[in-house]
C-alpha cells in the first residue's frame, strides 16, 4: 500500500488530459468553477466571490496536499493546457482502504467525455497505486448527469438516506 505519511501526489496522464496540481495560475480558472451558480447548485457551497477566495482555496488545497490529506488534480486538456475542471481524493479511511472523490466540470467542457476519461485515471489510480478497496461518491439526486456518470463505471447507489443531507445520494465503487 502506498504510505501517504509521505509525498505521494502524482501527475496524471491519458490521451486527452493531464491531471496536475492546482497553482496560483489557476486563480482565475478557479474563481470561474466555484463562482459559477449552475455549476454549484448541488454542491451547497457558498460561491466564490473574490480572487482573493480562489486564492486561498489554491494555497489550501495545496497545503492540504503536502499533509497527505487528500489529492485535488487540475484538469487539464493536454494539448492546449486549458483548464477545464477538478477532481479530487479526500477523506481516507483510517485504515487507508477506502477514500471518497468529488469532481468538477466548467460547463462549456460537459458533456465531452472529459470528466469520464479523467474519472476512469483516478479510479485506476486508487485501485492500483493507492491499493485501496472502496471509493464513496455523493451525489444530489437532481444531478442526473453526475449519478450516469458514476453507474457507467458502476458505482451502486445506497439506499441509505444521508442523515445530514437526505438530498444526497451514496455511491460506492468496490475494487
Amino acid at each position: 500500500m502506498t504510505n501517504l505519511n509521505s509525498p505521494t501526489f502524482s501527475i496524471l496522464t491519458t490521451e486527452k488530459l493531464t491531471l496536475r496540481q492546482l497553482s496560483i495560475d489557476d486563480q482565475q480558472a478557479i474563481f470561474d468553477l466555484r463562482s459559477d451558480p449552475d455549476i454549484n447548485k448541488y454542491l451547497g457551497r457558498q460561491l466564490c466571490e473574490t480572487k482573493e477566495e480562489a486564492i486561498n482555496f489554491i494555497n489550501k488545497v495545496n497545503e492540504n496536499i503536502e499533509k497527505n490529506i487528500s489529492f485535488y488534480w487540475a484538469i487539464t486538456l493536454t494539448d492546449t493546457k486549458t483548464f477545464v475542471g477538478t477532481i479530487c481524493l479526500f477523506d481516507f479511511s483510517n485504515e487507508r482502504s477506502s477514500c471518497e472523490i468529488g469532481y468538477e466540470l466548467i460547463t462549456k467542457f460537459q458533456g465531452q467525455g472529459i470528466m469520464k476519461e479523467a474519472l476512469q485515471v483516478v479510479i485506476d489510480y486508487v485501485f492500483q497505486s493507492l491499493k485501496f478497496k472502496k471509493i464513496v461518491a455523493f451525489t444530489h439526486h437532481e444531478n442526473l448527469n453526475s449519478t450516469k456518470l458514476l453507474t457507467k463505471f458502476n458505482f451502486v447507489a445506497s439506499s441509505e438516506l444521508d442523515d445530514e443531507n437526505p438530498n444526497l445520494i451514496m455511491f460506492t465503487l468496490t475494487q
